[in-house]
């Protein structure tokens, strides 16, 4: 099982890491760092000096070496790392002929209940018919961005109005038997966020998700903490010290890592376990394809505190034809994958991989009408 090939691969803005072991088996992750791909590559061809010969089995090993052997972190060091264990984890599975799930504990649930992902900046009858089709489509759960593209130009009375017709709209689309997650997508400061959550609580919202910046690990506890609606964060977030001191101050009650940018499946787990202790549930962040939604799917399959997996139209679209994946959705929900390993491969015939999530430049985000920064993504 010794390391024969560690191959750094950009394709279609997506970043993805093959690793091939002595016997010819081929492991595949990918990184969750849309933004820097190509500086997690370089990452990855570091780390590749240091894997080559080393034994495939010793993962945690491995993620403890080339976590520490550069007294750096962050997002393009995790995402290197990420995609690196997510290989490793899918060539054991296929060694031993078993799913990853089952190297992780066995299972915990059958059937994992999947939260419909709805991408784009929508009025109030477009947000109700996306929804909608959700719920036809079989899922139970939807998840939506309800803040105006110019909000960073709006008063705080407009904002309010305008998100809550939103959310009004969509629950008023599905029911009391459908839950909704709101996406804040980081757009505000905390003086604007408490009397918009204020305000949609009536809606019983399952959770709001980042509704602040994620510079500070103590602003983002102390939200969470302040809010009697529940607070999902941290996809953005690295390791398990980060997740650690946001519990420790008061919150989330969902936490949201990415298992392409959070260490992989290793760290992930670990990540789930500190959440357990504080009574916190996971839900992976996860709209980067068939990849990571699979490493998401054996991770969710094995901890006991899920409650709803992150899932886009992107893993049924045309790019998708991009993967052999053995994963299958069955309504709202996904099936538990029995193939070894990770369960997905890329097509080699096929070269649409799903692009990546800038509909432009990196350097073209929104600004006020004053010139000033608004947000990013």
């Amino acid at each position: 099982m010794r390391i024969e090939h560690v191959e750094s691969r950009l394709i279609g803005g997506a970043h993805f890491v093959e690793i091939t072991v002595e016997d010819g088996l081929k492991g595949l992750g990918q990184s969750g760092c849309w933004a820097y791909p190509s500086a997690v590559s370089e990452i990855v061809n570091v780390f590749a000096k240091y894997l080559i010969g080393k034994n495939a089995e010793n993962i945690e090993q491995h993620w403890q070496h080339l976590y520490r052997m550069g007294p750096f972190r962050g997002s393009v060091v995790g995402a290197a790392l990420s995609a690196v264990d997510i290989a490793l984890w899918d060539i054991k599975g296929q060694r031993l002929g078993v799913p990853i799930w089952d190297l992780l504990g066995g299972k915990c649930r059958d059937r994992l209940r999947l939260l419909w992902l709805i991408l784009g900046d929508f009025d109030p009858n477009a947000i109700a018919e996306k929804v909608r089709d959700g719920v036809a489509k079989g899922f139970t759960a939807v998840k939506f961005d309800p803040i105006p593209t110019n909000a960073g130009d709006m008063s705080v009375d407009r904002l309010v109005s305008e998100v809550t017709n939103r959310v009004e709209s969509a629950r008023d689309a599905v029911g009391k038997d459908v839950d909704i997650v709101v996406e804040l997508h980081r757009r505000l400061t905390p003086l604007m966020a408490m009397p918009l959550i204020d305000e949609i609580r009536k809606f019983n919202c399952l959770f709001i998700e980042d509704p602040i910046q994620i510079d500070s690990i103590s602003s983002q506890a102390e939200m969470a903490a302040r809010s009697i609606v529940p607070i999902g964060n941290g996809e953005r977030l690295n390791t398990i010290w980060e997740y650690r001191e946001l519990l420790a101050q008061g919150g989330s009650q969902y936490l949201r890592p990415d298992p392409g940018l959070a260490g992989g499946i290793t760290h992930c787990k670990k990540i789930a376990a500190v959440g357990e202790s504080h009574h916190a549930a996971v839900v992976t962040h996860n709209f980067l394809g068939p990849v990571l939604t699979a490493a998401s799917v054996h991770l969710m399959t094995s901890i006991p505190n899920f409650v709803v997996q992150e899932y886009s139209a992107i893993d049924e679209s045309p790019a998708a034809q991009g993967y052999i994946s053995q994963l299958k959705r069955e309504g709202g929900d996904m099936l538990i994958p029995d193939a070894p390993g990770l369960g997905v491969s890329l097509n080699p015939e096929a070269t649409d991989l799903w692009l990546s999530p800038l509909e432009g430049p990196l350097h073209e985000i929104p600004l006020r009408r004053d010139g000033s920064v608004a947000w990013s993504v």
